[in-house]
């Protein structure tokens, strides 16, 4: 697998399967071609356009396979496994509140959640696209959580 791959103008599949604990654990973390595909499709619907409108952000954790999503504490039917979720990390409250109203206003997505940790201040954005031809409208979860 060509991990170089560029899934769009600013994101290679690398970017969208890196992960420290894969690496810690030993664990191959390489998506199918389905998954890159959904990878594909998360990027150009709502990454790109994130990337483009704020500069560069940070992929937290996008593919998991399934023994990562295991070893993080992933829910069994995570849409990372399916290479349709990914978390953006937020150097701020501010930060991420930007990017969750922009995303929310202006882009199509299936979940979308603000989640942080009060105790180290640390935020993300966990974002989610389900590709399906001609579904336009598909937003289903919109919500703020304290972790």
């Amino acid at each position: 697998m060509r991990t170089q791959t560029q899934l769009t103008e600013h994101f290679t599949l690398q970017e969208m399967m890196a992960s420290g604990t894969a690496i810690r654990l030993g664990l191959k973390n390489e998506p199918g071609e389905k998954e890159v595909e959904a990878l594909r499709h998360l990027c150009e619907e709502v990454l790109e356009p994130l990337r483009q409108r704020f500069g560069r952000i940070i992929i937290a954790s996008g593919y998991r396979c399934e023994a990562l999503n295991k070893a993080v504490g992933g829910v069994k039917n995570s849409q990372h496994m399916r290479g349709e979720a990914a978390d953006i990390h937020c150097g701020s409250q501010q930060t991420a509140q930007r990017y969750y109203l922009f995303i929310s206003k202006h882009l199509v997505f299936d979940q979308l959640l603000l989640e942080r940790r009060l105790s180290n201040g640390c935020c993300w954005i966990h974002v989610s696209y389900i590709f399906q031809p001609g579904r336009r409208a598909n937003r289903q979860m919109v919500k703020e959580l304290t972790v």
